[in-house]
C-alpha cells in the first residue's frame, strides 16, 4: 500500500515554516510497511485544498491530512475533505460538550467559531486528541471498488504525534495487510554521481522489486535502496543481496554500507587499528576537528588538535619554522607537510593532518594574497611516511571549507585501507 500525506498550511508555503510532520508521519508508516509516494503542501484555501484531496485519494491507498482543523476560517482540511469524499459533515454532540468542558477548565469563554471543531464526516471514527482541542478523524471507506483510508490530524506537532503513535497507528497494524519494508543505504564520497550511475544502473535495473534512489550532495554520492515484502526477512534478504552486489562493482569507492558518516568510519578505523589522529587547521578553522568530535566517544582515538591561522602559531603550536614559511608562503606544500608532521610529534599521535589553504570569500586575500582562490593542500603524515594532496576547489567559502574536510576525511580513509 501507498500513502499521500498531504499538509495544510500557508506559512509552509513561506520561508519561514517548514513541514516537519510529514518526516514523523513517513517513518511510522514505513514501520508498518507502507511507502509514502507523494507529500502535498497545499494553502488555506478550499478549492486547492479540495483539488488536492481529490488526487490523493485517487493515487493513493491512505490519505493523512496534517493541519486546518482548527476553529478559524482558513481552518478548511474537513471541508475540503468531505468535499473530495462526497460526504457530509455533522455536528458531533460529544465534541460539542467536550470542548465546553475544556474552556470551563481554563476559564476561558469559548467563542463560536470553536463549535466549527465538532464538525465531523460521516462514517468517520474520531479520535480524542489530548493535547489539543481538534479531534482527528479516520475512514475507512471503498471508492469505485478500491479500499481507501483518510485521516485527518491536527497540526501541532505536540498533539500530532502522540495522537498518531497512539490511536492511529494501531489502528493501521490491525487493519493493513501484512507487509514490511528493509531499506540500505551505501554512501560513496568524492564520486561523480555520472560515475556511480553508469556502473551500478546495470545492476539495480535487475531489481525492479526494490526502488533505488541515487543523491548527490555534500562531497558524496548515497544510493537507498528500498524493498517491501510480506515478511521483514523476504525483503532484508533482497536488499542485502542488490547491496553484494554493488559494493562487489563499486569496492573502495564505498565507505559505508549501512549509512555511517565518513567520519564515524575514519573513527572506526582508527580504533580498529588501535592508531590515534591529531589535526592541524588553518583554512577550515578547526571544522575538520568539529566533524569529528561529533561523533561519540571520539576521544578514543581523536587526540586533539590546533586552529593555526597566524604563520606564528604555525610556529608555536606545530613546529613550522619561521623560514620555511617565509620561504614558501603559508599555502604551500612545503608548509602543509610540516604542519602535518609537527602536530603529529607535537601531540604524539600516530597520524597527523593538516589544511591549509585559500578559501575566501575573494581572491588576492589572506596571508598569501597572490594565490588562487580554492587552493587547497593537505597532508597526512604518519611515522614513515608523509603524504600530499593538492586541491582546486570551487565555490564560496563554505563550500570551500568543507569540501576540504571531506577531502581530508577521504585522505585518512583510503590510507587506513
Amino acid at each position: 500500500m501507498i500513502a499521500e500525506i498531504i499538509a495544510a498550511g500557508s506559512e509552509m508555503l513561506t520561508p519561514y515554516r517548514q513541514d516537519t510532520n510529514s518526516l514523523f508521519l513517513t517513518e511510522a508508516l514505513n514501520s508498518l510497511g507502507v511507502q509514502v509516494a507523494f507529500k502535498t503542501i497545499v494553502g488555506d484555501n478550499l478549492a486547492h485544498l479540495t483539488s488536492a484531496a481529490r488526487i490523493a485519494i485517487s493515487r493513493a491507498d491512505i490519505v493523512i491530512f496534517s493541519g486546518g482543523l482548527g476553529p478559524t476560517e482558513d481552518d478548511l482540511t474537513r471541508e475540503a475533505a468531505a468535499a473530495a469524499l462526497n460526504l457530509s459533515l455533522h455536528q458531533n454532540p460529544d465534541i460539542i460538550e467536550a470542548l465546553k468542558k475544556r474552556f470551563a477548565a481554563r476559564n476561558i469563554v469559548m467563542s463560536p467559531n470553536n463549535m466549527k471543531q465538532a464538525d465531523v464526516l460521516t462514517g468517520a471514527t474520531v479520535l480524542d486528541n489530548k493535547n489539543g482541542s481538534a479531534p482527528a478523524q479516520y475512514i475507512d471507506t471503498t471508492i469505485d471498488g478500491a479500499r481507501k483510508i483518510v485521516i485527518l490530524l491536527p497540526g501541532p506537532p505536540k498533539e500530532l504525534k502522540p495522537l498518531f503513535t497512539d490511536q492511529v497507528q494501531p489502528l493501521l497494524a490491525a487493519t493493513l495487510p501484512p507487509q514490511h519494508l528493509a531499506t540500505r543505504l551505501i554512501r560513496m564520497a568524492l564520486i561523480p554521481e555520472s560515475q556511480v550511475d553508469a556502473r551500478t544502473a546495470p545492476i539495480y535495473q535487475q531489481y525492479p522489486d526494490i526502488e533505488t534512489t541515487i543523491l548527490a550532495g555534500a562531497g558524496e554520492i548515497q544510493l537507498h535502496f528500498l524493498c517491501s515484502k510480506p515478511t521483514l526477512a523476504e525483503a532484508q534478504a533482497r536488499v542485502d543481496e542488490l547491496t553484494a552486489r554493488v559494493e562487489a562493482e563499486m569496492v573502495d569507492t564505498i565507505f559505508s554500507s549501512h549509512g555511517e558518516s565518513l567520519e564515524e568510519i575514519v573513527l572506526l578505523n582508527l580504533g580498529l587499528r588501535n592508531l590515534t589522529l591529531s589535526t592541524a587547521e588553518s583554512a577550515t578553522g578547526g571544522l575538520l576537528a568539529q566533524r569529528l568530535t561529533a561523533i561519540p566517544n571520539s576521544s578514543r582515538t581523536f587526540v586533539g588538535g590546533a586552529v593555526v591561522y597566524s604563520p606564528e602559531l604555525k610556529t608555536l603550536f606545530a613546529d613550522v619554522p619561521a623560514e620555511l614559511i617565509a620561504t614558501h608562503g603559508t599555502v604551500s606544500p612545503e608548509v602543509a607537510r610540516a604542519l602535518a608532521e609537527g602536530i603529529r610529534t607535537r601531540t604524539n599521535s600516530s597520524l597527523g593532518i593538516s589544511i591549509t589553504g585559500i578559501a575566501g570569500p575573494t581572491p588576492g586575500t589572506g596571508p598569501d594574497p597572490s594565490q588562487p582562490l580554492g587552493l587547497i593542500y593537505i597532508a597526512l603524515a604518519t611515522p614513515t611516511n608523509t603524504e600530499l594532496k593538492e586541491l582546486n576547489l570551487t565555490g564560496d567559502r563554505e563550500r570551500i571549507r568543507f569540501w576540504a574536510t571531506q577531502h581530508a576525511l577521504e585522505l585518512i580513509r583510503r590510507s587506513l585501507l
